[in-house]
């Protein structure tokens, strides 16, 4: 027959859903805290507690000292009592001895501490048992129980836990009632003192995702990838999926037969459109497919440095609206699925802004060699602008010339381009490459213009910027002359301090290189005289001051071929190699000394009768003298030549 502690034991462990051992240890830890209550223990005190399982008959163990005369019971113990617990205790020992006396002895007040401890420990359990289980549900499906509905978010019982939906992640037109079901998207689970905060979303792109490999095998079994997904939720989204294996369609795996798979994922999602496309590789085609159900004459890419990456879609006129879409949701739900700037146009639009421009170059050109297909184009627009029918074949004819323009211009648009890399290599040139190195909060420059900087990560980003007067950067400032000014001052100072760390590092890693050479009993004076040469062609350093604010904006200084740095070597003496050459005459090593030591006694001498000053009936800085002791006249008088 089971005993009343252990049916009480798991009816706690099965109604709360945790395992046998957390409540036992949080059994054992409130008897260890009741013990101390009611005994005053001290924290120093090591004090154990044991439960058996089945009988719930507790044990409490104390360390106490082992001593030959007992004063304090509390902390000491005699030498036979504690060789009952421990045989081999000696006199100075500490060893753990069972307390004789039971819980029934406990005070009220240790009775009611043991308690809250107990539902303290269970309650940290169970939130902390929560917290990990709907953590590895992270970016999972869940189903949850509208519980209540305000203005600002919906609570959703997920049976043991409780759920939050911002209206934020909500889609747009869905009404929920409480205790209706709904399917949600686990975004993020946080740990909080009331236990785990759940934020669930109808409204994320990745509720589409997990559908969808829920709806269609090929997804989950890994057949079919889905490339990307753009979303607005409640009214439109793309899904852009790529076969993994061959023969399988990934559209029509995707849509199902007769559509099944696609409409019951639009009925979960509140009647939202979906439209499934293939991905192609290239950018091009995949453009044109985003588009749909759109048709697409050609595709136009521009892809530069400064304005990003633009597609130009040029589009017959009866479809300029269903590309666009209604308030343009169409060609914004391509966009983000491409990740290009997308521009539309009409045949129609395109062959009028290209006849307004045929004047210029270099639709001039083509205006000449091409003056048949040019007439043409002029006498359909004519025509339509009168508002007279347009045969389709007149529409092909404009379409074909609005190809030939635009890949012409595009061609363009790419020679401006290479000449805008060549500019901005020249100029990247003229900087040292440890510049692309250091980060641009480097800079000591006030705030506002610091935190506009950031995006372009490091200081030689930044200065070759300054360098072509960059309009990527220009336009971040209200008063962009004064801020460069301020960016190339504080460049000079990271210049600096970039130069002294570099001289710094090179003089430690000539110190370590000439010990080595001493060692082999090398001598450096080749090299010295090979880096002195060196310097003494290197080039001049550009000034950015003057090539920053100089009236030719792109002129910008050609690099010239680096010297080495200049390395600075200590006078090594080589070893001998025998033990003869060691000896040396005293007397000449005497004189040799004695003559260094009065050359630099006379040139300080020299020096300390000479002195710079400025005078004014000259205008020039000279040089003045001062009479040696024993003149007369002992003033700065004399001027040296």
């Amino acid at each position: 027959m089971r005993s009343e502690f252990e049916v009480a034991f798991n009816e706690i462990t099965e109604l709360r859903e945790l395992p046998q051992d957390v409540v036992l240890e949080a059994l054992q830890s409130a008897l260890v805290l009741a013990y101390r209550r009611d005994t005053g223990a001290s924290e120093a005190q090591l004090v154990e507690a044991d439960i058996d399982p089945k009988t719930g008959r507790p044990r409490i163990f104390v360390e106490k000292e082992v001593v030959d005369s007992v004063l304090i019971d509390a902390t000491e113990v005699n030498l036979e009592s504690a060789r009952f617990f421990e045989p081999e205790a000696v006199e100075g020992d500490t060893v753990m001895v069972k307390v004789q006396r039971t819980t029934r002895n406990f005070g009220r007040i240790a009775a009611m501490t043991a308690k809250q401890v107990i539902l303290q420990k269970i309650r940290e359990a169970e939130r902390n048992l929560l917290y990990e289980e709907y953590l590895e549900r992270e970016g999972d499906l869940i189903t949850g129980t509208v519980q209540s509905t305000n203005a600002h978010m919906i609570t959703l019982s997920l049976g043991r836990g409780e759920a939050i939906m911002p209206r934020s992640q909500q889609i747009p037109g869905e009404r929920y009632r409480p205790h209706d079901k709904v399917r949600t998207y686990v975004l993020e689970v946080r740990r909080s003192n009331s236990g785990p905060q759940i934020i669930v979303s109808r409204g994320h792109r990745n509720m589409l995702r997990r559908l969808l490999e829920y709806e269609v095998p090929e997804i989950y079994n890994g057949q079919v990838e889905i490339k990307t997904i753009a979303r607005e939720a409640g009214y439109r989204s793309k899904v852009a999926v790529a076969a993994l294996q061959d023969g399988i369609d990934p559209v029509g795996a995707c849509v199902g037969m007769r559509g099944m798979r696609i409409q019951n994922i639009v009925r979960e999602l509140h009647e939202e459109k979906i439209d499934v496309i293939e991905w192609v590789p290239e950018q091009r085609d995949f453009i044109a497919k985003a588009l749909s159900p759109a048709r697409v004459n050609g595709v136009y890419l521009d892809d530069d440095i400064d304005t990003g990456r633009t597609a130009l879609v040029i589009v017959p006129d009866d479809q300029l609206s269903l590309a666009i879409g209604r308030e343009g949701q169409n060609a914004r739900l391509a966009a983000k699925l491409t990740g290009w700037r997308i521009d539309i146009k009409s045949v129609s639009e395109s062959v009028a802004d290209a006849l307004d421009r045929v004047g210029q170059q270099p639709l001039a050109e083509l205006a000449t060699r091409h003056a048949d297909l040019f007439e043409e184009a002029t006498r359909i627009i004519a025509r339509k602008n009168e508002g007279r029918m347009i045969m389709p074949e007149e529409y092909a004819s404009m379409g074909r010339f609005a190809d030939m323009v635009e890949s012409r211009l595009l061609v363009m648009r790419e020679e401006k381009r290479a000449e805008r890399m060549a500019e901005i290599n020249a100029a990247r040139e003229t900087l040292p490459e440890e510049m692309f190195q250091i980060s641009v909060d480097a800079f000591d420059l006030p705030d506002d213009i610091q935190e506009a900087l950031q995006p372009f990560e490091t200081v030689g980003e930044v200065m070759w910027r300054c360098l072509l007067r960059d309009a990527s950067l220009l336009r971040r400032f209200e008063t962009p002359e004064a801020a460069l000014v301020q960016i190339l001052s504080a460049y000079e100072v990271v210049q600096t301090e970039d130069a002294a760390a570099s001289l710094a590092e090179a003089e430690d890693e000539t110190g370590v290189a000439l010990e080595a050479e001493a060692d082999d009993g090398a001598s450096p004076a080749a090299e010295l005289d090979e880096d002195s040469e060196a310097t003494a062609a290197a080039p001049e350093e550009v000034d950015l001051t003057e090539a920053v604010f100089a009236d030719d904006q792109v002129a910008v200084p050609q690099p010239e071929p680096r010297a080495p740095a200049r390395r600075v070597f200590r006078k090594v003496r080589p070893e001998p190699e025998f033990e003869e050459d060691l000896e040396e005459p005293e007397g000449e090593l005497d004189e040799v000394t004695n003559e260094q030591d009065e050359e630099r006694k006379r040139q300080e001498s020299r020096r300390k009768r000479r002195q710079l000053v400025f005078d004014e009936d000259l205008g020039e800085v000279v040089a003045v003298r001062r009479r040696k002791k024993g003149r007369e006249r002992e003033e700065w008088d004399d001027f040296l030549d």
